[in-house]
């Protein structure tokens, strides 16, 4: 339907309609990154401990067998052995500590996402309102007005919105960065 036969009260019902779904969804969007965020953090909390209970298995091992290499009950190539697998462990836990910063990278681009929900239900509450005010016996002209008003609002709500959130992700990948455990 052309907007110069599209009825105000009509215009104003569907635009009050379009924020209203859409703050809706946005805000079960929120409960979702929310609900991920706290599963994430659960979960990596869980292997924080495993890993601190594996670490302290593995330095009684170590123990154990540094008596057995000071007392020279083992022979040389099992004492080469033994220092192999040592520093083989201490490799694989330092790469498994590493892949443990997803956490850090994950909550930082959900806390982004979450940012852009609320900046966007924002936006659509912004649109909410205006259809509150658009005067219903107007003509297109004043339509027309109200939109553009509209539309640089919303523009300028963006242009904040995307502002603050450029990189906010401070690690690229999995490589970089640190994270204490031990």
């Amino acid at each position: 339907m052309a907007l110069s036969t599209l009825p105000m009260d009509e215009l104003r019902r569907l635009l009050q309609g379009l924020a209203k779904n859409g703050k809706q969804h946005l805000v079960e969007v929120e409960a979702d990154l929310v609900q991920t965020t706290l599963l994430l953090t659960e979960a990596i909390e869980k292997l924080g401990s495993s890993f601190m209970a594996i670490h302290g298995a593995v330095v009684a091992q170590q123990n154990e067998l540094d008596l057995m290499l000071a007392s020279k009950r083992l022979s040389e190539i099992e004492s080469e052995k033994v220092l192999k697998y040592r520093q083989k462990i201490a490799e694989e836990v330092d790469a498994a500590v590493t892949g443990l910063q997803f956490q850090d990278m994950t909550s930082q681009l959900i806390a982004r996402t979450v940012k852009r929900v609320v900046g966007l239900r924002d936006l659509l509450a912004a649109l909410e309102a205006y259809g509150d005010v658009m005067n219903t016996d107007g003509n297109h002209e004043d339509v027309a007005k109200l939109l553009e008003a509209m539309n640089k609002s919303l523009s300028t709500k963006s242009g904040e919105l995307a502002g603050g959130l450029r990189q906010a992700v401070q690690q690229q990948d999995m490589h970089s960065g640190d994270i204490e455990l031990f």
